[in-house]
């Protein structure tokens, strides 16, 4: 009697504690197993160039999701075994997603890439041997333009641990921006993913909706950019290693930023390989945004030059210095750029013609300090932060301070001569350049690059003064139309578009190397409206490689006008 009374007081404690002590949590453990919380994915907001043409845009799509309350691990195991080479994914990264999310997760869970067609159904004719695998709708970006401005668009990704941390709110499998636009304005594209609440059976398929929260789309997003001007940079470029920025000269909208080779956004909607990915950083580096990397200016840099040569007051802008075929430093010599001298000319003729000795002597005359000051008065070597793009550099104009800092040299006076023509230490960005040209071109005020619409009439992005004088600006504008009508740049005068300004630029990289070629121009030149800067690594002469993007570039521009 005592056995059975032990026995009895046993089963009647542990029902009191199912029912009473326990009872409302094993009443919303069985309520969990008959309801499913189903996410609704939300679509990112569209990107679209300045005149709403699609950058970026989402598509419907299906994935397989997984509940993992459905089964024990073992269960699981012997599932992802059947399942995964049904969706290409390894029954590892099943088990792994599963582990990461814990087995008793009351969300879904979903695995691999979006089904194909012929996935589809071969998933589909396998869902009554697998409860807890279902097939749900979706959406996933797509890029309609393939590597159409890809270093500006950048790409997107499944949330990471360090995401899901920052952000409780985020459900299993949210994509969030990588990198470029996408990340920047990640906030802005992401949307609220809602829900639906459904009562499901003994296999688990759907037998009541007890509810429904719509998903919340994310807002749209609209750049600077002009799809035809990119296009046209980037076919221009023709997969050369290089760049193309071309801006609006009044606001600093940036109307292209091209940088070649670029990559196809639309591999990452995906899982990207490990041999994919470690291919995308081999070679030419496609990741890469060149227009935002430091190059060497060239003669282009005798804009910098030309200006501190009259600011300073050591010229005026109708001064003449004597040329020759080159000048002895130090026992070194320094050459002219077409082997001879051109007499004595001025600041027109020196542009036109690209003389290195004249700003050789015009650079000693100022001094190195005065010409890093003018560079960065027109936006060499300062900060850009409107872009917030990856991978950005400034340029640099050192001084003989900062190289001596830098370095622990000395600064000689042939560093002077190098720097005057912008070579030695000096580096600029593309984008760098197209600021420089674009204070020529407007009469002296430094535009502040930018890439969303909603930021041109915003206090940060008006543009500043440079501290130029009028006669200096008119001096270096009229050289500049010389370089075309006359110079370096006469190419561009073919009669296919208005008139436009330039100056070419071919900077040594190295022995053994071509140069790389190099190109600034504005138009037109009644109503300066784009200014466009150009590189061609080792391209050789400015005028023969980069030269001819600018003028595509021109021609699109002014064809739409």
């Amino acid at each position: 009697m005592l056995l059975i009374t032990g026995m009895m007081g046993a089963f009647v404690y542990r029902l009191l504690e199912l029912q009473l002590f326990e009872g409302a949590r094993n009443r919303e453990l069985a309520e969990q197993n008959r309801v499913r919380r189903i996410p609704l994915v939300a679509d990112r907001g569209v990107v679209s160039d300045r005149h709403g043409k699609l950058l970026a845009t989402s598509q419907i799509s299906r994935y397989v999701y997984l509940w993992p309350r459905q089964h024990s691990p073992r269960e699981w195991q012997e599932i992802a075994v059947h399942l995964s080479p049904t969706i290409g994914v390894s029954p590892k990264e099943i088990l792994d997603r599963l582990e990461r999310a814990g087995y008793t997760s009351l969300l879904p869970v979903r695995v691999g890439n979006q089904l194909s067609p012929t996935m589809f159904v071969a998933v589909a004719e396998q869902l009554p041997r697998w409860p807890g695998v279902e097939i749900l709708t979706g959406s996933s970006r797509k890029y309609p333009n393939g590597s159409l401005a890809s270093h500006v668009l950048g790409y997107i990704g499944e949330a990471t641990e360090e995401d899901m941390a920052r952000n409780p709110d985020y459900p299993s499998g949210m994509i969030v921006g990588k990198m470029g636009i996408e990340r920047l304005a990640n906030a802005q594209l992401e949307g609220k993913w809602g829900g639906r609440l459904i009562e499901v059976d003994a296999r688990g398929q759907e037998s009541r909706l007890l509810g429904e929260q719509p998903p919340i789309s994310g807002d749209p997003v609209q750049l600077t950019l002009d799809l035809d001007l990119q296009r046209t940079a980037e076919k221009a470029l023709g997969g050369r290693r290089g760049a193309a920025v071309v801006l609006n000269v009044k606001t600093g909208e940036v109307l292209a930023l091209a940088s070649s080779p670029g990559f196809d956004p639309n591999m990452f909607t995906r899982n990207v390989t490990e041999a994919e990915w470690q291919q995308l950083q081999k070679g030419d580096q496609p990741f890469l945004n060149r227009a935002l990397q430091g190059y060497p200016p060239g003669s282009t840099f005798k804009i910098v030059t030309a200006a501190a040569g009259m600011e300073t007051g050591k010229f005026s802008p109708q001064a003449l210095v004597g040329t020759s075929a080159f000048l002895s430093v130090g026992g070194h010599q320094f050459w002219e750029s077409s082997r001879h001298g051109f007499g004595a000319i001025g600041f027109r003729d020196a542009l036109a013609y690209s003389s290195n000795t004249f700003f050789f002597r015009v650079g000693m005359s100022v001094g190195p300090e005065a010409i890093a000051h003018w560079g960065k008065a027109l936006g060499i070597g300062i900060e850009t932060p409107h872009l917030g793009l990856e991978g950005a550099s400034i340029g640099s104009i050192p001084t003989p301070e900062e190289k001596e800092a830098l370095y622990g040299e000395p600064w000689y006076l042939g560093d002077t001569i190098s720097m005057s023509i912008g070579q030695g230490l000096v580096q600029a960005t593309p984008l760098e350049l197209a600021v420089m040209t674009a204070a020529i071109a407007n009469g002296g005020k430094r535009v502040q690059p930018h890439l969303l619409a909603t930021q041109t009439n915003r206090p940060e992005v008006q543009p500043v003064p440079a501290g130029l004088k009028p006669e200096t600006i008119k001096a270096i504008q009229e050289g500049l139309v010389a370089v075309v009508q006359k110079g370096t740049g006469r190419r561009l005068s073919d009669g296919s578009i208005p008139l436009t300004a330039g100056k070419t630029g071919t900077s040594e990289v190295g022995p053994g190397r071509k140069p790389n070629a190099m190109y600034v121009g504005y138009g037109p030149v009644s109503d300066p409206q784009i200014a466009i800067a150009v590189v061609i690594e080792n391209g050789g002469y400015g005028g023969v490689a980069a030269l001819p993007v600018a003028h595509e570039v021109f021609k699109t521009y002014f064809g739409k006008q």
